[in-house]
């Protein structure tokens, strides 16, 4: 994320425990993966949070290469997969579903051909004006960009429940202000964008709940 280690470790507390109040929400094992979203952003964010703290102190070494790798498997390769499938779970309409398969293929062929990308080329991250930046220095085709916003963002925009419409446009707002204002660190500042959405997943199972106790009631 940007700015510091500090914000990044706040950020991984908040979502962490937005993560934690959101399981103790579930009415149905199939809802467990996307209730457990914001506990693997927290997870991403902790990283991160290592990272600005040992970036300095190391650039080039090996624990500060492990975090690198860490932050960009959840970043570009866990997520375009876990994403489509953790909205899919939780989708009643069967038509919706099939189009969030489709959206999970992509998201599964993107998410192979970045991790490929990264087991196969040095990543390496730097602080950059109050940002880490992850890069080899090449950019990739915009048709692997259009895959990852196809993977993680149509899914929540195509569900049929609200509160996830919602997350999904945050999500997308997220993602254009990052690509429009900070691209070299878009990775980064995204994420923290997706991560400040878990807020909107804890509202979701927050709602459920009050909705069928309200049919209970009745």
């Amino acid at each position: 994320m940007c700015f510091s280690a500090p914000a990044s470790f706040v950020t991984a507390g908040l979502t962490g425990a937005i993560g934690i109040v959101a399981l103790t929400r579930v009415s149905d094992p199939r809802q467990l993966p996307f209730a457990a979203t914001p506990l693997f952003f927290a997870v991403q964010q902790g990283i991160e949070g290592l990272l600005w703290l040992n970036l300095p102190l190391a650039a080039d070494g090996y624990l500060s290469s492990a975090l690198t790798f860490l932050y960009l498997f959840f970043a570009e390769a866990f997520w375009p997969v876990y994403a489509p499938v953790a909205v899919w779970l939780i989708e009643p309409s069967a038509h919706r579903r099939l189009l969030m398969v489709v959206c999970l293929g992509a998201g599964a062929g993107v998410g192979s051909y970045l991790l490929w990308w990264i087991l196969g080329h040095p990543q390496l991250a730097t602080i950059q004006d109050y940002h880490i930046v992850y890069g080899t220095g090449y950019r990739q085709p915009d048709a692997v960009g259009v895959a990852y916003i196809a993977a993680t963002g149509l899914p929540l925009l195509l569900s049929s429940q609200r509160t996830v419409v919602v997350l999904g446009a945050i999500v997308l707002v997220g993602l254009v202000v990052a690509y429009a204002l900070y691209w070299e660190a878009f990775v980064s500042v995204w994420c923290f964008f997706a991560a400040a959405a878990s807020v909107a997943i804890l509202c979701h199972f927050e709602w459920s709940r009050r909705s069928s106790l309200r049919s209970a009631g009745a």
